[in-house]
């Protein structure tokens, strides 16, 4: 399990960090309290579908942020390694950025922004000798930011700057609403009406050899890729972020499981970040 710690002084591109590691898969939590990070290691550890975590730790917790020492002791302890992102910037930009978002700093909310920096500094001296990586965010377009985690974090990946999610999903359950591209399978040859298929998932072989023996499930899979390879390049262009592909049929168990698989072997296989989901599956 990769275990990331994501701390640093305020304004110096923390929430930012975090969007970019959610797109990388990362399973991220924001303003932990550092005494619950053995808890959350442990819990993770256990669920092994669960094997990338970050967390976002820094001086807003108050005085739990003083347990963040223990924790990460106990993480030792437990024989699982982390790692520490330290974002920092120049002074002058961290005070730039507060009085352009009219923020208080978490330790001068009353006081001058450079008083409140000086002491997080001090605050953060220790944890930052800790740190594995450090990136100074002052000459940082957010889109530079979001470039250099993913050349640390896309683990060795050629990672092209979008995350495809693939849905398979029900008409019958309804669209999924955060979907930039629907296809619909339901003119696919339907397993439902194969009495020994009928329960089985899109996922079992016989089910997956029954939807692509036909001629227009390869010649419709052939036109799919071809259409989202093209459209990939200009969608990193536009810098979309995060691309996600609905396919769907009359309840989502059969057809669009079937097609949706295939999609994800072979965008995977052109080195592309791709998640699949399969939404509907399970509803009988």
């Amino acid at each position: 399990m990769r275990f990331v710690i994501i701390t640093g002084l305020s304004g110096a591109g923390k929430s930012e960090a975090v969007r970019v590691m959610e797109d990388l898969g990362f399973f991220c939590i924001d303003n932990l309290p550092p005494v619950l990070i053995p808890k959350l290691a442990e819990l993770c550890h256990e669920n092994k579908k669960i094997d990338k975590v970050a967390l976002v730790i820094d001086i807003r917790g108050g005085k739990f942020f003083d347990d963040l020492f223990n924790s990460l002791h106990f993480l030792q302890e437990m024989n699982l390694s982390y790692e520490i992102l330290f974002l920092e910037a120049q002074d002058k930009v961290l005070i730039k950025r507060f009085k352009e978002s009219r923020r208080k700093h978490p330790l001068a909310p009353e006081g001058r922004i450079v008083k409140g920096i000086n002491e997080e500094r001090k605050k953060l001296s220790d944890l930052r000798k800790m740190a594995k990586y450090i990136i100074d965010t002052s000459n940082l377009t957010p889109r530079q930011l979001k470039d250099e985690i993913i050349r640390i974090f896309s683990e060795g990946k050629e990672f092209k700057g979008l995350v495809i999610n693939i849905i398979s999903f029900g008409f019958k359950y309804g669209i999924p609403l955060d979907a930039d591209l629907i296809f619909d399978v339901r003119f696919l040859p339907n397993p439902f009406y194969i009495e020994n298929l009928r329960s089985l998932p899109g996922t079992n072989t016989l089910v997956k050899d029954y939807v692509m023996k036909w001629d227009e499930t390869r010649i419709f899979l052939e036109k799919l890729t071809d259409l989202i390879e093209f459209l990939i390049p200009y969608y990193i262009k536009e810098g979309k972020s995060q691309l996600v592909i609905g396919i769907g049929c009359t309840g989502g168990k059969h057809r669009s499981v079937v097609i949706a698989n295939a999609l994800y072997e072979y965008l995977k296989n052109k080195e592309y970040m791709v998640i699949v989901d399969h939404r509907d599956m399970m509803e009988e």
